[in-house]
Order: structure tokens, then sequence, then C-alpha cells
């Protein structure tokens, strides 16, 4: 019989995979004939690799609110780094790649520079960014592992209280 325990790390697994996927995505998206170029050495497999990759911006959003609330419940210091690699900085006066953010990607922002329009930053600024975001939900794991027995006890306390309520409660 699966435990509250084993299906919370089977999420955490699911959600773990998702940005793996998500990861892809964006290599895909930034740089396609390199990924391509990489996909060819999985042979007949590749068909089966690109079927997992979705679309970055439809994909992201479910994954960074599931991803969020789940580090704010295990990782609670690390969610305003968490949250720093989505969100555009308040004050920014120009747009570098320091502080181009998964926000930024999301609208697709370029920025170009003279007649030429060079390329001073562009979406491919963002990977950095989501791979520390994918990092930080990794080390979850850590944490998950870690505090296995308290998260027991907390699932126990909830169904003691539980049988508690149904216990006392008129019907």
């Amino acid at each position: 019989m699966a435990t509250n325990l084993d299906r919370y790390k089977k999420d955490l697994d699911l959600l773990v995979e998702k940005g793996g996927n998500l990861s892809n995505a964006m290599q895909l998206e930034c740089f396609p004939e390199q990924f391509e170029r990489a996909l060819k050495k999985y042979g007949n497999d590749a068909k089966e690799i690109r079927k997992t990759i979705p679309s970055f911006k439809e994909a992201y959003q479910p994954w960074y609110s599931e991803s969020k609330a789940l580090v704010r419940q295990l990782l609670p210091d690390r969610l305003s780094d968490f949250v720093r690699y989505y969100e555009k900085p308040k004050p920014r006066k120009d747009i570098t790649y320091e502080n181009y953010r998964i926000e930024d990607y999301l609208q697709g922002l370029n920025i170009t520079r003279g007649y030429e329009k060079e390329k001073v930053v562009g979406p491919d600024a963002a990977i950095p960014q989501f791979q520390q975001q994918l990092a930080i939900l990794k080390s979850v794991r850590e944490r998950f592992e870690s505090s296995l027995f308290d998260i027991r006890q907390l699932v126990q306390a909830d169904l003691f209280d539980s049988e508690l309520e149904a216990a006392v409660s008129p019907e």
C-alpha cells in the first residue's frame, strides 16, 4: 500500500522530470540547430525525446506555481532565490545578461544595439536562470529525504486529528 510519503516523493520526481523537459524546451527554442544535432546521437529514440518536449511558454507557469509551493513548504529559506530567477528586478535601468529573467524570456524580449541590430541579450540568457530554479527544486529531494521522519509525524498527527474530529462530531 502506497503511503502519502510515497505519493509525495513520486509527485516531486514527476515535477523534476517536467523541469528537465522544460529545460530541453528552452534549449530547443534558443538553439534549434545544435539541439537537433544533439538529438541525432539518439537515432530512433530522437522522435520519442521530441514528443516529451513541451512548449516552454505554455508549460512553465503551471510548473513554476507547483514548484514554488513546494519550495515554500520544504525549503523556505530558498524561496526568494527561486522567485528572483523568475521575476524582473524592480529598479532596472537597462537589460543585461546578468539581470535578464525568465519573465523576460516568456515575453520574448530581445535587446539589440545600433543600426546593425547587434544582439546585447536575448532569450538564451534565461537558460541559466531556469537551470538554477531546477537545481533548487532538485535540492528539495535532499531536504525531503532528511525530513521524512518529520513529514511522517505530521501526516500521522493530521490523521489522528481527523479521526478525533470524526469521533466527536455528532451526525
